[in-house]
């Protein structure tokens, strides 16, 4: 090897051991590195690169040359590049992928909101193949180690370098990471333990839930290929207006209408609430926007138990045209008021 290459190597190192560094001497850093692992590309995928002034992608990207772009680097593996000599460092890769997420939407009506409701999805996607049950192998076939990993359920491969070993370890692509083969491969899936099929289930709502709300089930997705993990089913809820309701947290608005004499010598209206209709009390001498609270006629709480409010505004209807009689009335009202 060339005295300019081994001179790079070299200086690439030493930028990684200084980024090393770094993170064990900052408690911040060292807690991203702590919770995301080896590659903090995962950490500025969260929503935000969460430190300032480091650039887009990996939060410790900038600064130390290589075009700005940084460098993917363990604690582990930088001092055995420089100083291991001869050791060894080993790379793991994850399992078969997990099922993929199913993400769909469903609209309800104001009420059904507000108490629940229990709805019928109907979906085509991938579930776990009804004659194998997912384990890609024909009834009656039994297993065998696998050859190529030897069992293992991973492939290893070393690679010589001028700082030491290299080893990588990956799943194996003929057992899956699973270490044996079925002899025969079930005929209905092709050996992958999943088809395609339509599938219909009960989903409950929670009463409660409001607008752009989602639910999660988990392992409601599609079903993962070898026996892997199911996605999950996120569904967003769409709640559809209601002209006689006005939501506020688990409290209902409305407004109902009285005529003025019922304002002023009180009375009993009927009132539209989520549980029908409901008679209210108008007492004497009620003012135009005054608001009246019916407990418990509200929406249910999404946690916990109980029910919101409902609260009435009243609104005083003031005629536009009234007879002799009734204005000389109002007249002799007023001189007496």
């Amino acid at each position: 090897m060339k005295f300019g290459r081994v001179f790079a190597v070299w200086r690439t190192s030493i930028i990684r051991i200084k980024k090393a560094h770094q993170v064990l001497s900052d408690k911040e850093k060292r807690a991203q590195y702590d919770q995301y692992g080896s590659t903090f590309d995962q950490a500025g995928s969260q929503g935000g690169t969460g430190f300032g002034g480091f650039g887009s992608g990996s939060p410790f990207g900038g600064g130390f040359g290589n075009g700005g772009q940084g460098f993917e680097f363990d604690l582990g593996d930088i001092f055995g590049d420089v100083f291991g000599g001869g050791g060894a460092r080993t790379r793991t890769r994850t399992r078969t992928a997990r099922g993929a997420d199913i993400h769909m939407d469903a609209e309800l009506t104001f009420k059904d909101a507000a108490f629940g409701v229990e709805k019928q999805v109907s979906l085509y996607k991938q579930v776990a193949c009804d004659v194998c049950l997912g384990a890609g192998a024909e009834p009656g076939s039994s297993l065998k180690k696998c050859k190529t990993c030897d069992g293992q359920g991973q492939v290893v491969t070393n690679q010589r370098t001028i700082l030491g070993t290299f080893q990588s370890a990956s799943v194996c692509n003929d057992c899956h990471g699973e270490g044996k083969r079925p002899e025969k491969a079930c005929k209905h899936c092709g050996g992958n333990g999943v088809i395609k099929k339509h599938s219909e289930f009960s989903l409950k709502i929670p009463g409660g839930i409001d607008d752009g709300e989602t639910i999660r089930v988990g392992g409601g997705g599609e079903a993962g290929a070898h026996g892997a993990t199911p996605g999950d089913l996120y569904l967003t809820v769409h709640v559809k207006s209601d002209s006689r309701f006005e939501r506020d947290g688990f409290n209902v608005h409305s407004t109902v209408t009285i005529q003025f004499a019922q304002a002023v010598l009180g009375d009993e209206v009927a009132v539209e609430t989520l549980d029908g209709e409901v008679k209210m009390v108008i007492p004497e001498g009620t003012q135009p926007g005054q608001v009246f609270k019916l407990r418990e006629r509200g929406i249910k709480q999404l946690r916990g138990s109980g029910r919101g409010d409902h609260l009435v505004r009243v609104e005083v209807s003031v005629p536009k045209k009234i007879s002799r009689r009734q204005k000389e009335l109002l007249q002799e009202f007023g001189s007496l008021s």
